[in-house]
């Protein structure tokens, strides 16, 4: 982090300062920052993890797992590279539930986490599932737009988490929008249309296609083909940057 990033983010949290005792967390975060910018030496920034910090990195390392498992399958056609891909996200979730509970044991929460913890899920339950969908079938130029929608949304949505954390400790219990952690139910579904052979290659896709663009006599696409299962993940972003949908915290 450069000094001029970090005079900002401190001049940020300062200016963020309310009369209800969070004062004391906030400069708490102002030094965290300026041991991070201040360390010198070999492997500093290793030097300064926390062991929740490597729980969180070991959510984005199964995150990556899978996208290179995803990777494997395109090119061999082989599905047990499918379902390993299916499942390191699974795992990248438990590493993000124990994560929070290694930080509170060990006292060790820090912005540092945070900030992994944010790019974690978006590698684990943003990218992953998106390069999934594009191994199961969803591969028209439309389904891929919608598939990198999901993707910047996930993103938009974990950014606003974190602009917003400092000010919502001890708020309301519930999450504005659909948590990105959320999509393994999409994960999930995609394993059930494995199980039953619904991937490209296979059987297809359920409920099959829709042509914006039909050819002159009706009998092929001319362009802009979307599968129409595509539409859940367009669906799913949108619930996860909605400011109205509250989702009760477990």
């Amino acid at each position: 982090m450069s000094a001029t990033n970090l005079r900002s983010r401190t001049e940020g949290l300062k200016d963020s300062v309310k009369p209800d005792g969070s004062t004391a967390e906030l400069e708490k975060q102002v030094l965290e920052l300026q041991q991070y910018n201040n360390a010198t030496g070999h492997f500093t920034l290793v030097r300064n993890f926390r062991l929740a910090d490597l729980v969180t990195i070991s959510n984005g390392m199964c995150g990556s797992m899978s996208i290179f498992s995803s990777a494997r399958y395109l090119e061999s056609h082989d599905q047990s590279y499918l379902w390993q891909a299916l499942a390191f996200p699974l795992a990248g979730l438990m590493f993000d539930f124990l994560d929070g509970k290694v930080a509170r044991w060990t006292q060790s929460s820090s912005m540092l986490g945070q900030e992994l913890d944010s790019l974690a899920d978006l590698i684990s339950f943003g990218v992953a599932p998106a390069l999934l969908a594009f191994c199961v079938g969803l591969r028209t130029p439309l389904d891929t737009f919608l598939l990198s929608y999901f993707i910047c949304c996930g993103l938009a949505r974990l950014a606003r988490f974190n602009a917003t954390a400092a000010l919502k400790k001890g708020g309301p219990k519930f999450f504005e929008g659909m948590p990105i952690p959320s999509s393994l139910m999409l994960v999930g579904a995609m394993a059930f249309w494995t199980n039953k052979g619904w991937i490209e290659g296979v059987q297809g896709l359920p409920l099959g296609t829709y042509c914006l663009r039909p050819s002159v006599d009706g009998l092929s696409c001319a362009g802009f083909e979307v599968h129409k299962v595509s539409l859940i993940f367009f669906a799913w972003a949108a619930m996860m940057v909605s400011k109205t949908l509250q989702v009760p915290k477990l």
